[in-house]
């Protein structure tokens, strides 16, 4: 019965003792050990092709070539995630042809929108009208109530190409994007963590 229990308790330790031999190794690294041999018989490639913003070209009508916007950042304290918990809420930029669709997508909009603007009408109803006009599909525009002004939203093509503005008596404004990161669409995201 001792041999027994003397055997099973042997049985025991070997497992404990490997366990201990492996751990007491793991994440030390010696000089000269095979993996300093490794990397100086392989160095590390200074190739690598890094993602860069697509280049931009001057549109029709353009003058010169747009220089590159800022993206909007946001400054935060340590602790605070405004930033990476809202980020689904940045537009793309458009670059390239898509910036170049915008572009026309947002003069077409103005040209359409400024015989109401110049009357005085701002009801959402008669922007959207006047944008529907244009061969935008009715389910691709919202137009709403904006203060003294209107509001409007367009996907003005699939990719999509997204042209988002405002109107009043004293302006207009029009901007084109690209969608949202977490969404197909031209709506502003809601949700996200």
């Amino acid at each position: 019965m001792t041999m027994l229990r003397l055997t099973g308790m042997r049985r025991g330790m070997l497992p404990m003792a490997v366990l201990a031999v492996l751990a007491a190794g793991c994440g030390t690294e010696r000089s000269g050990d095979a993996g300093d041999a490794y990397r100086s018989s392989h160095p590390t490639p200074t190739g690598i092709s890094t993602p860069s913003t697509p280049a931009d070209f001057a549109c029709p009508g353009e003058s010169s070539v747009p220089t590159p916007t800022a993206t909007a950042s946001f400054t935060a304290a340590p602790g605070d995630h405004y930033a990476e918990n809202h980020g689904f809420r940045v537009p793309f930029e458009l670059h390239g042809q898509h910036r170049c669709d915008g572009l026309a997508a947002i003069k077409r909009v103005k040209n359409a929108l400024e015989p109401l603007r110049k009357r005085g009408d701002f009801a959402p109803e008669h922007t959207f009208s006047a944008l529907t006009g244009l061969g935008y599909p009715t389910e691709k525009v919202r137009s709403y109530q904006d203060g003294s002004g209107v509001g409007f939203l367009v996907e003005a093509d699939p990719w999509p190409v997204c042209v988002e503005g405002t109107m009043n008596g004293a302006s207009m404004r029009a901007d084109a994007f690209g969608g949202y990161p977490d969404h197909s669409g031209c709506e502003v995201p809601s949700g996200g963590h």
